[in-house]
């Protein structure tokens, strides 16, 4: 490679540029809107193809996937997907405050479903052909080169409704993204023409207009007094309800239905509603929900949730409302591109630009109207003169031998190559003097239009002409006149397509709920050997203690607010709320412990049992079967979650034994060869729950810790080796990591 083939340059640089024209094209050509149409590319471009396409709102539908193969082919090679989806929004009634395309087919629901673009079709709304792409053909926009230069595309759609507000967008660029409510057509028209009027208007006169955000899923806004502020500055945050009402239920019961949801719950958003709510039934956080389930329909939102009798609906409402999305936040943050870059504005500023737009438009548009009837009365002014001395114009007609040299006499009077009757002929046609486009309308003209009552036509349209004339030169010298055809158009677009307000704008009180507060009493916690858990009260317990104390493994008195923590041989300690466990009758069942916490029977062991509370105050002792012990501070397990490691194990090794030590006892190891090892309490030593411990028996090869005890002073516990009894407490007392005492059976 030649030298002058190498670019040598700072790399950084290269890397600089480069990612600044990447943002660039990220944000003006792909993820942010244009204040003029509020569009977006992908959206302008779709449009415009069904409009060269003919998709007219009169005409059939057309598969969609032909319409998303035609743009991407012409207009916006970015993949078919984004096409599609942002046809399919442009489509559906609950994301946009007023749709652009006529969807036919499977569009998706609220809830986020929806098909595949070769099985729906398409066509242009009404309102859509009528406000977005009309005049197209009268020069009111530029045009520019698409992608490979083949085809022309509009810079930008001569949008005559201020569809940035109506429509609102969401877009996420490079660095920027963009959060813009859906608002009322009729309020948004109105504040416009309330700016036409007075163009010093403040952000607050503006809002008289402007209630404030529509969403199309309706509900309620609830920071009324934060609007003012939010549409200033173009950023804030907007907080929204959904309705919520309250119907009689059989029985003397009620229930709550939700008939409108915040604009944020689109998707899968009612889904996890519902799972919220659930899972403020299973926390115990609300006992008055029985039931709760989605009716929602083409009809409209219904999720209804049935209450036990006498239930206290509004702070059941307030915990729904606090606990759940069916309260939630619109961040808004107004930026669009304007004059080229991405700029953040306010609601006047917003209002500013389109009706700088809709002048510009409307000067274009009239000027160009202008232009043609201008041509027009040129044209007629020859054919009217024409008429008056018709004789003469058949005389030069036959007296030439061409076209070209009557074109001649009739624009420059010349009569050279022309046969004239008499004299006085050739020099009136000498004195002719047509335009270039008055000769040729001459020239074209047929016979019938000498009959008299085509002259008088000719004559009226041209008084017509002349008045056009004169009103677009009124419109186009004069701002009032001009302002007063944009309202016109603008309250015949308001009649035609604008709704009632779906969102109530008001000020609310924040919600406000109170948890009830369970009263606390001291429970016996019970657990069978197949792991069954339940709670019973103290005097229950002592009425079947016999049989209890003969079904159940463990047995634990607790407080019901408190945890009961499981210690399993895997090294982890599973922590189980009182509460989560079924209280009720002595013979009752009882609830896996699996269902209610982490621990999985069928991966691990439990160890041991104990109460959170009393563990606070006390030092656990650890044996694993590798024969390492070791004792730890029992406010190292006071955490929040619902499983820790309780211990640090080596590879293959396993807890044997955990239990509550103090000083004054001894511990006694039993391996899996009948070795007994008897040790002072004092001796093991204390670590954190993530230490591995100390070795507290030396092991024999392929001999392992089987059980391990701890014997209060002058205990007389006994246990079976073989056929042999030993008496832990008469063993005798060694040092800490000896090998221990063979005991044969």
């Amino acid at each position: 490679m030649q030298d002058s083939q190498i670019i040598r340059t700072e790399y950084s640089d290269v890397m600089k540029k480069s990612y600044i024209d990447y943002a660039m094209s990220v944000i003006i050509a792909r993820a942010l809107p244009d204040v003029r149409d509020g569009l977006k590319p992908v959206q302008r471009r779709t449009l415009y193809d069904m409009y060269e396409l003919g998709i007219r709102y009169d005409r059939p539908y057309r598969k969609c996937a032909r319409i998303v193969g035609d743009t991407m082919g012409k207009y916006h090679p970015h993949g078919d997907s984004s096409i599609y989806e942002a046809l399919v929004v442009m489509a559906q009634e609950f994301k946009k405050g007023m749709i652009l395309v006529d969807g036919h087919g499977n569009f998706g629901s609220i809830e986020g479903d929806g098909a595949a673009m070769r099985y729906t079709e398409a066509r242009l709304a009404k309102v859509t052909q009528e406000a977005y792409l009309a005049d197209l053909d009268k020069d009111i926009v530029d045009f520019v080169p698409n992608f490979d230069e083949t085809e022309k595309e509009p810079e930008v759609l001569p949008v005559r409704l201020p569809n940035l507000l109506v429509n609102g967008a969401e877009g996420i660029a490079v660095g920027m993204a963009t959060s813009i409510p859906t608002h009322n057509l009729g309020e948004v028209i109105d504040a416009v023409k309330a700016h036409m009027k007075n163009d010093d208007i403040s952000t607050r006169q503006l809002l008289r207009y402007i209630k404030g955000p529509d969403f199309p899923t309706g509900g309620i806004v609830v920071n009324k007094d934060d609007l003012p502020d939010i549409y200033e500055k173009g950023t804030g945050k907007i907080k929204i309800r959904g309705k919520v009402e309250v119907e009689d239920a059989k029985g003397g019961k009620s229930r709550l239905v939700i008939t409108e949801i915040p604009y944020t719950m689109i998707g899968a958003g009612i889904g996890k509603f519902l799972n919220d709510v659930c899972a403020l039934v299973e926390s115990k956080k609300t006992s008055d929900i029985v039931d709760i389930s989605n009716q929602s329909s083409k009809e409209g939102i219904r999720i209804v949730i049935e209450l036990k009798r006498g239930a206290d609906i509004e702070n059941l409402t307030n915990m729904l409302y606090k606990k759940t999305r069916l309260e939630d936040t619109f961040g808004v943050n107004m930026l669009a591109v304007a004059d080229g870059r991405p700029e953040t504005m306010g609601l006047k500023k917003i209002i500013e630009h389109h009706v700088d737009f809709q002048f510009e438009m409307a000067t274009r548009k009239y000027q160009n109207l202008l232009n043609k009837e201008m041509d027009k009365k040129e044209i007629q002014e020859g054919l009217i003169k024409a008429c008056d001395v018709i004789d003469l114009i058949i005389e030069i007609l036959r007296g030439s031998r061409s076209v070209k040299d009557a074109k001649a006499c009739l624009t420059q009077g010349v009569t050279e190559n022309i046969q004239f009757k008499t004299k006085i002929s050739r020099k009136m046609a000498s004195m002719l003097r047509f335009t270039e486009r008055q000769a040729t309308a001459i020239l074209e003209m047929r016979l019938y239009k000498l009959i008299g009552l085509e002259i008088e036509a000719l004559m009226k349209e041209h008084d017509e002409t002349l008045g056009k004339i004169a009103r677009y030169e009124e419109i186009l010298n004069n701002y009032d006149s001009m302002a007063e055809v944009i309202i016109e158009d603008l309250d015949r677009l308001k009649k035609e397509f604008a709704r009632k307000r779906r969102t109530v704008v008001e000020n609310a009180e924040e919600a406000v709920y109170e948890e009830k507060k369970v009263e606390e009493q001291e429970v016996i916690f019970l657990m069978d050997r197949f792991g069954y858990a339940k709670t019973v009260d103290g005097t229950t317990y002592g009425r079947n203690k016999e049989a209890a104390d003969a079904e159940n493994k463990y047995i634990i008195s607790c407080m019901n607010t408190g945890k009961i923590c499981v210690f399993t041989n895997t090294g982890k300690m599973h922590q189980i709320k009182v509460l989560d466990l079924p209280y009720g009758k002595f013979r009752d069942k009882g609830i896996p412990i699996d269902n209610v916490s982490n621990y999985d029977s069928t991966q691990e062991e439990i160890v041991y049992i104990c109460d959170s509370e009393q563990m606070r105050y006390s030092r656990l002792f650890f044996a694993t079967k590798q024969g390492m012990v070791k004792k730890v501070d029992g406010n190292e397990f006071q955490v929040a979650k619902r499983s820790i490691a309780a211990t640090k194990l080596q590879n293959e090794d396993m807890v044997t034994a955990v239990g509550v030590i103090s000083e004054n006892q001894s511990v006694v190891l039993k391996t899996k060869d009948g070795y007994f090892l008897k040790f002072a309490a004092e001796e093991v030593a204390e670590k954190k729950k993530a230490a591995i411990g100390v070795r507290g028996i030396k092991l024999c090869k392929n001999d392992e810790v089987e059980e391990a005890w701890l014997l209060e002073e002058g205990s007389e516990m006994k246990v079976t080796v073989g056929e042999r009894e030993v008496s832990l407490g008469r063993l005798k007392m060694a040092k800490r990591d000896g090998t221990g005492t063979k005991v044969r059976g």
